[in-house]
């Protein structure tokens, strides 16, 4: 017999209802009819899908390195690159999105790999803007790791001008941050940039 699908939900009731009723209210003030059939469960959907794009304000991304640390004697550049970005600019809470790349040189320890995506989006899930997320990944991996150097490089197209302001669909904004080995020796920039396919200097 087939049960049909059934979604699980992991959201506190009480911010989804405080949050569907703000929303429902918006709805309101734009003009619409909260009431409508194809409205009627806008509320709780957009209350839902704004804990989940906001879920790294009750996640630490500290312990998430700690978590998968182990030593080991190699000091070669580790490189992830073309992580993808999904944010909300903090300004107008429109998306901005594209890839990290970010890069450290181990110093005694090394991170399990996939908790390096898992920072950039636990600091991603949160009302941002991207110079500060940049900055915000770098000081994680330097301050848990402590590594001879951390790079980071964003590059991502934000909504904010491409749906509204100056519209502008094609442009691209690149950010970057770099600690010891990558902040002080142009080699060692250099052929990070190289590897992860990057004209910046």
């Amino acid at each position: 017999m087939n049960k049909g699908y059934k979604k699980e939900d992991h959201y506190p009731s009480e911010i989804t209802e405080a949050l569907a009723e703000r929303y429902k209210q918006i709805l309101e003030l734009l003009g619409e009819d909260p009431q409508r059939e194809g409205l009627l469960a806008t509320p709780v959907r957009v209350a839902k899908a704004m804990q989940f794009l906001a879920q790294g304000y009750s996640q630490d991304p500290e312990e998430i390195l700690r978590s998968a640390m182990f030593k080991e004697d190699y000091k070669q550049m580790v490189i992830v690159k073309d992580i993808e970005i999904y944010s909300l600019c903090e300004h107008h809470m429109l998306p901005f999105f594209g890839k990290a790349h970010v890069a450290y040189i181990p110093n005694g320890y090394i991170v399990g790999l996939s908790k390096i995506p898992r920072v950039v989006d636990v600091f991603a899930r949160r009302l941002q803007v991207q110079e500060r997320l940049t900055t915000q990944i770098k000081e994680c991996i330097q301050n848990v790791l402590h590594p001879l150097g951390v790079a980071v490089v964003i590059e991502a197209q934000h909504l904010c001008m491409s749906m509204r302001g100056v519209q502008k669909q094609n442009s691209v904004t690149t950010t970057s941050d770099f600690t010891g080995g990558f902040l002080n020796n142009p080699q060692t920039r250099t052929e990070f940039l190289r590897l992860i396919g990057s004209d910046l200097k």
